[in-house]
């Protein structure tokens, strides 16, 4: 089938959400299908066929991220030609909207996957004084209700939507994952010590290591504040953030304010082909966010065979399980003596890796689409199947549509 994704974030940018669709369009693919992507424009972006990328700028909020500007309603006419059976939305904003006018202009079914508890995330606008959490919620609500099947990667995020008022099915499929690009024994030792060296650490430092977006929502500012009572233990560890986000400058300033900035690096964002290597310079990853809908890291932490130690919340339920496949804390205080622990205990960190790589084998990315796949063949059961243009050939009509973008 011919399956069109929009999302206002892909790769370049790295984030959960570009990662969760590069990978479901690239196992869609090798099922024989054909995937489309409908994202926002980006300079760092190279030329690549079927996606196709709409005039954006950088989001006034969050510049890190991108919104797309208006577009033209000739593409509408010309998506015609593209044969499209399914529109599988990854956003409730600009590229979502467009999107769902998509599939009422085609008639074709709208499958949305729903990442993000916006309610944790209205600080970024005015501080929550102009859009408040009962605001994301309405809207969710609305957006989702407008799909004929929504998608959440974990029971919390359902459970929340349902508790909105989404009335459409909400189907639970987690994300999924290539594991190749963390596998231990993917770096050389030698390529690990030379990015030790590059970050500034030492070879013989204890590592507690946090990838990801360092912002307010993901508790890196508990990390941080509750890490000098581990150095009063182990003096020689070193916390390591690799990323780079909003509360960066605040974060640095904290580490500042509590006399443990030689004992943290701040490494910025590295590119993602060889982001594996970076949860490997880490004995433990840590993470105090409680506003995941999924948990990517987590699940890429435990390929990259590194002990995750994180804050209990509903959504690693089964993933993170305490003293077995993970470490998890319930209050910020006891944060330290778990890291102590799980830096000092050799035995115990490799038992419970090994167990939590056995725990993730499910959540590959094969599965993931393969469980997208059912689902859109059960909603195009419901509908005729769309008009086909077959004048000319399906290169043509790909290069013809990209000329709506010029």
């Amino acid at each position: 089938m011919n399956i069109a994704i929009f999302t206002d974030t892909y790769f370049p940018q790295i984030s959960g959400v570009s990662t969760s669709v590069r990978l479901l369009k690239e196992a869609l693919v090798r099922r024989g299908h054909r995937v489309y992507i409908f994202t926002t424009s980006d300079p760092e972006a190279e030329a690549e066929t079927d996606i196709f990328r709409l005039p954006s700028m950088p989001f006034i909020f969050l510049p890190a991220r991108r919104v797309a500007l208006l577009y033209p309603p000739k593409l509408m006419l010309k998506m015609r030609s593209l044969a499209i059976d399914v529109i599988h939305t990854q956003t409730e904003f600009p590229l979502g909207i467009f999107g769902a006018i998509a599939a009422e202009f085609l008639k074709v079914p709208l499958v949305h996957t729903y990442h993000t508890m916006y309610e944790d995330y209205v600080h970024y606008v005015a501080n929550g004084h102009i859009f408040t959490p009962k605001m994301a919620q309405q809207y969710s609500r609305i957006f989702c209700n407008r799909a004929r099947a929504v998608i959440t990667p974990t029971d919390k995020s359902r459970d929340s939507l349902l508790a909105y008022g989404v009335e459409r099915p909400v189907r639970v499929i987690p994300t999924g994952l290539n594991f190749a690009p963390f596998a231990r024994g993917r770096f050389s030792q030698a390529e690990l010590d030379e990015a030790k060296h590059e970050v500034g650490l030492n070879l013989t430092d204890p590592v507690v290591v946090s990838v990801g977006r360092v912002a307010k929502e993901k508790g890196v500012d508990v990390v941080v504040r509750e890490f000098p009572k581990l150095l009063a233990k182990l003096p020689s560890a070193k916390l390591l953030f690799v990323g780079d986000g909003p509360m960066l400058p605040e974060l640095k300033a904290m580490a500042q304010a509590e006399g443990i900035v030689d004992s943290v690096i701040f490494a910025g964002q590295r590119p993602w082909d060889v982001i594996g290597k970076y949860y490997q310079l880490g004995d433990v990853f840590v993470n105090a966010s409680t506003s995941e809908t999924q948990g990517l890291s987590y699940i890429e932490a435990m390929a990259a065979g590194v002990l995750v130690c994180a804050k209990a919340d509903k959504v690693i339920e089964g993933i993170v399980i305490n003293g077995q496949t993970g470490c998890s804390f319930v209050e910020d205080e006891a944060l330290a003596d778990m890291l102590y622990e799980a830096l000092t205990d050799n035995a115990m960190r490799e038992r419970v890796i090994a167990a939590a790589y056995e725990n993730i084998q499910p959540l590959s990315c094969e599965t993931f689409a393969a469980s997208a796949e059912t689902l859109y063949n059960e909603l195009l059961g419901a509908y005729p199947p769309p008009r086909r243009r077959r004048t000319r050939t399906h290169q043509k009509h790909v290069m013809e549509f990209k000329e709506g973008f010029k």
